[in-house]
């Protein structure tokens, strides 16, 4: 007994507690919520078992790798990214008219996915490298970097990855110590800069925003995902309508109820409160991420950390935001709840990142 506890012991001394234990009570919410979802045919829960197991193996692997092996992987893992996604631009496969797959072997990838982490990582490798004498060149050096896969992606397209990956690269920078004044001048030019990019829009993209404005312009197109969502939303009044018995969501109202819409699920069943506490332990996991970032002991771990925990908070606004009709809808999963591989492989590499620089924080010498 002795042994499994020493073994026990050592295969969790690297997780975090707290943060482990939020992000557990906020899955098991998803997990519930698709099995609604979904619970006509089971044929999903089996699949997000197998995501939920790669995803928890990679989280384990990741925390234990102390934050400068990590960076390590920062170029090439840069650099793949960009490869790969030249190489969608080239080769990859079409579906629904978007360009975003490439097949590899018996399977296939999705290249930009790879982005949300290869980015922040390679900023912060980049700041580090150049921490004792940062200059403009050095932000404008960054901004290049950021801006080379976020294009890629945008011509896919696909909107919803594209916002992820530039605010993961753009919370490096800020909190490498980008100027407030700089910031108010972008978003000024990028106020000017508006019309023209409403001409580098796709047809599809320029009706989303359309359609913010007025769904009832095109209520069985366009307007459709916002107008069955936002009734989903409200109908769940105060309280909800209780767990397996929203109407819109089995009477299949609510389109991509399992993964971008899984909010419209939620509210149906659980109501304003249930949208209260998931709130809650968003802020608690986005807390506890930040509390990580500011006690992390080197600047490319504070960059690291600063730019995931903040990415989650990306993730719940977008994906709220959307679903209530408040925001286009770009297609981004609410993180943890939504069904889905790839993205949740992906959080909770960023959660195992997290945890790593907290728990490795004492070996790092000052």
């Amino acid at each position: 007994m002795e042994a499994i506890r020493r073994y026990w012991c050592k295969a969790i001394e690297h997780l975090d507690g707290p943060l482990l234990t939020i992000a557990l009570v906020i899955l098991g919410i998803g997990t519930a919520t698709v099995y609604s979802a979904t619970y006509i045919g089971l044929s999903r829960m089996g699949p997000q078992a197998v995501n939920l197991l790669i995803a928890f193996s990679v989280m384990w692997m990741v925390a234990q790798v102390p934050p400068q092996k990590l960076l390590r992987f920062a170029v090439p893992l840069y650099v793949l990214g960009v490869i790969l996604l030249l190489a969608v631009w080239l080769f990859g496969i079409k579906v629904n008219g978007a360009r975003r797959w490439l097949h590899v072997g018996v399977t296939r990838i999705q290249p930009s996915e790879i982005m949300k982490i290869a980015m922040p990582l390679m900023l912060a490798w980049y700041f580090h490298k150049h921490e004792a004498a940062l200059r403009w060149r050095h932000y404008a050096t960054a901004s290049m970097l950021l801006l080379v896969p976020v294009a890629f992606i945008i011509k896919q397209p696909d909107l919803g990855t594209a916002i992820l990956v530039l605010a993961a690269g753009f919370y490096v920078i800020f909190f490498a110590g980008l100027s407030w004044k700089v910031i108010v001048g972008l978003i000024a030019a990028g106020a000017a800069a508006a019309p023209f990019a409403w001409t580098m829009l796709h047809d599809y993209q320029r009706k989303r925003i359309l359609t913010l404005i007025d769904p009832t312009s095109d209520p069985l197109g366009t307007g459709y995902h916002i107008i069955q969502s936002t009734i989903a939303i409200g109908s769940g009044g105060i309280i909800g309508k209780g767990w397996l018995n929203g109407t819109q969501t089995h009477l299949e109202f609510i389109p991509e109820k399992h993964t971008d819409f899984i909010f419209a699920v939620f509210s149906e069943e659980w109501g304003l409160i249930g949208n209260l506490v998931l709130l809650l332990l968003y802020l608690l996991l986005i807390g506890r991420c930040m509390m990580i970032a500011a006690n992390a002991p080197t600047l490319s771990s504070r960059l690291l950390a600063g730019a995931i925990s903040l990415n989650f908070f990306t993730y719940a606004f977008v994906n709220m935001g959307m679903v209530s009709g408040i925001l286009p809808v770009v297609g981004v999963p609410l993180p943890f709840v939504s069904y889905g591989g790839t993205a949740l492989v992906t959080l909770f590499l960023g959660l195992g990142i997290l945890m790593s620089i907290h728990t490795h924080r004492m070996l790092v010498k000052k």
